[in-house]
């Protein structure tokens, strides 16, 4: 399963891409937004977006490509290790 995270903080990076892979899924992180990011995030079967530390532009983006792909979203408003835990606890298989 492939897995794009969109906000969260920028030290968190290597942390939500290692409990990515405990749960077997690829990960992309974007926690900044950047010109291409429509481009970079791909075709993913999951969209998380940690709406605390996401601007609305970059949200925006990314709800429009996951409905455009119709890919998976979950919003959560904590972008902590726990949360991206649950999260992929009910959604992934690992």
């Amino acid at each position: 399963m492939s897995v794009v995270i969109v906000g969260g903080h920028d030290r968190m990076v290597h942390q939500y891409k290692k409990i990515c892979k405990q749960y077997k899924c690829k990960a992309k992180v974007f926690t900044q937004m950047s010109g291409s990011l429509k481009e970079q995030i791909g075709s993913p079967d999951l969209i998380v977006v940690f709406t605390n530390t996401v601007s609305h532009k970059m949200a925006k983006c990314a709800l429009d490509e996951a409905e455009r792909n119709k890919a998976q979203v979950v919003r959560c408003h904590t972008s902590s290790e726990n949360a991206l835990k649950e999260i992929l606890k009910e959604k992934c298989v690992g």
